[in-house]
């Protein structure tokens, strides 16, 4: 018995099939061939690079761990990192800190920023142009005394019986502005108000008792007390403390001092006081360098009104130059007032002093003055 043949279609579809299986296979093998180099290349980038995947997955990185790895970029790729990974590091880096040190700002600048720029800091005032084309004791004179005694301000209402009990008289006129379009009289109102009081003698404190007794925090800096500190009532404290424009030489031992002198701006970091209201000071020629501290560490700044008594006798302490350059630095400085805002309302010459003018009887002037100045932008 023949047997039958198989269909010629069987034959050529298994052929097919084989034929499409070697050929899907190669094109498997060369596909593989291909991404081998890549997957390795990603591969090891990806190890030399653990921090920049986990960035990708759990977002931006704290601006904490990118000082760490900036500090870390500086040490060179011979710190015991892969070299990827320090140059990796060292990209981040360049990146941020080019932003930092950009040297011109951006359109607009932020305030935000502006406020915690640190301060330039400033060694001596700006001397204002001399009064005349060639210096003269004549003409720096004339324009200093017109200063002094010419108010800037309007101010109505200076007298402080209004405004306590007391019925005591104040021997110097010691004025303070109380208008209401100032905020000295609301704070004094609303027991809020802070004097600081630095003098060198203690035979007048009627003013300090006034405010104090209207509810004001009063502090008087006198190095002639007794103790450290003495609280007399429930307001008024007095600090056996010398205000100066300078603070002491750490080389010398405290007990060696003949007083206990600080800058004001280091008191007010000591008390924890960021606003004085009022600054009275009757510094006995020690003024004219302690106003120029107060402008210079920008501590004018945060002081309501200054009521000043100036001496024009003699330079003052540590105050050189001839007559005429003593005089423009006195100019220079209630100049560095005005630019700060501060106006000058109330002027008094003390005719019971010596008429004396840098030890000359000229000009019409008395040794002594009392400034009082508020700060037009105090709030």
């Amino acid at each position: 018995m023949v047997p039958k043949e198989k269909p010629l279609w069987k034959g050529f579809a298994f052929r097919l099939c084989l034929l499409s299986a070697g050929l899907f296979l190669c094109l498997q093998l060369g596909l593989r061939r291909s991404r081998a180099p890549a997957e390795k290349a990603g591969a090891a980038a990806a190890r030399a690079l653990p921090a920049r995947g986990t960035e990708q997955r759990l977002g931006p990185v704290p601006a904490r761990s990118s000082r760490k790895g900036s500090a870390e970029a500086h040490l060179g790729p011979g710190a015991g990192r892969p070299e990827a990974a320090s140059a990796s590091r060292r990209r981040v880096t360049y990146l941020r800190s080019s932003r930092r040190r950009s040297s011109e700002p951006a359109c607009c600048p932020l305030e935000s920023l502006g406020s915690s720029r640190r301060k330039t800091i400033r060694w001596n005032v700006d001397l204002q142009p001399w009064a005349s084309p060639t210096p003269s004791l004549n003409y720096e004179a004339l324009r200093f005394l017109k200063y002094i005694t010419t108010p800037q301000i309007s101010c109505e209402h200076m007298n402080m019986n209004s405004l306590t009990d007391n019925s005591e008289t104040i021997k110097k006129p010691w004025s303070i502005c109380l208008d209401d379009r100032f905020s000295l009289v609301h704070r004094i109102k609303s027991k809020q108000c802070r004097l600081y009081s630095l003098g060198l003698s203690s035979d007048d404190n009627q003013f300090e008792i006034s405010l104090a007794n209207s509810g004001c925090e009063v502090h008087r800096f006198d190095p002639s007390i007794k103790s450290a500190h003495i609280q007399e009532g429930r307001h008024l404290w007095n600090h056996r403390l010398s205000i100066d424009w300078r603070d002491p030489n750490p080389a010398i031992a405290p007990h060696k001092l003949r007083s206990h002198t600080k800058k004001l701006g280091t008191i007010l970091n000591e008390f924890g006081h960021q606003k004085i209201d009022v600054l009275k000071a009757d510094m006995e020629s020690a003024e004219w360098k302690i106003l120029e501290n107060l402008i210079l560490e920008d501590i004018v700044e945060q002081i309501g009104q200054l009521v000043f008594e100036v001496h024009i006798h003699w330079p003052g302490f540590e105050v050189s130059g001839n007559d005429s350059t003593v005089v423009r630095y006195w100019y220079s400085l209630l100049k560095e007032l005005e630019l700060k805002d501060f106006r000058l309302f109330h002027t008094y010459k003390d005719l019971l002093k010596p008429q004396m003018f840098l030890k000359k009887e000229a000009f019409n002037a008395s040794s002594c003055y009392t400034l009082s100045w508020v700060n037009t932008r105090w709030k």
